[in-house]
């Protein structure tokens, strides 16, 4: 246990990128009922927590990220206690900020340099599931301003679930785009074009340094 928390503190972008991953497991199971949508909300504070850690080791402003991340925790306890999809939105476009503004960080950490680090390797996975966050809940905020921006195979007229929001997220970003849940209205189908464009950019400017860093390494 000690050397993992060694390693973590070594490696801090490994930590954020395990804890996302391991979201991406337990959310299905958190989405049901009254006590995993609290643990859901606890765990999204976590990884904000995490990601600002992150974002304090760059040369980024690291007040913006603390703002945002205040605001969201805030508006989201107000949320708890006085619910409005009003808050909703204001508190989904405000995560979309602070992952935006996560992974650009990432990225100017990862660039600040000429050799590839462990660290930095870590930090290549963890932007990229920054950016997935991301444009999930910029399709959270597209589907709370405009109900039925997405639709999919199972139950189509439905509010597309976080899950499925996120697994949408992934799949355009990795450029999958295996199409069981599709956007519908104009606002949602240009989100997904900027974060299909996106995801090309991330692995034709950044991924693709890393690797040639690491080969001219070795």
């Amino acid at each position: 246990m000690l050397l993992a928390n060694n390693y973590v503190v070594r490696h801090p972008s490994a930590g954020l990128l395990f804890v996302q991953l391991l979201g991406v497991l337990l959310y299905p199971w958190m989405e049901d009922t009254p006590l995993g949508r609290a643990l859901f909300g606890a765990f999204g504070l976590v990884v904000l927590g995490l990601a600002l850690h992150v974002v304090k080791r760059s040369s980024a402003q690291t007040w913006v990220a603390v703002l945002l991340a205040l605001a969201v925790f805030c508006l989201s306890v107000l949320d708890q206690l006085v619910p409005a999809t009003s808050l909703e939105l204001i508190i989904s476009l405000l995560e979309a900020l602070f992952y935006f503004y996560a992974a650009i960080s990432l990225i100017r950490y990862m660039n600040a340099d000429h050799r590839a680090t462990t660290d930095e390797l870590y930090a290549a996975g963890a932007t990229f599931t920054l950016l997935a966050w991301a444009f999930a809940h910029l399709y959270t905020f597209c589907q709370l301003l405009l109900p039925g921006s997405f639709g999919a195979l199972i139950n189509p007229d439905a509010l597309r679930s976080w899950m499925e929001l996120l697994f949408l997220s992934f799949t355009t970003l990795s450029g999958v785009g295996l199409g069981d849940i599709i956007p519908l209205t104009p606002m949602a189908r240009s989100l997904v074009m900027i974060e299909e464009f996106v995801g090309v950019m991330y692995l034709a400017l950044v991924v693709s340094r890393l690797i040639a860093l690491t080969v001219i390494k070795r």
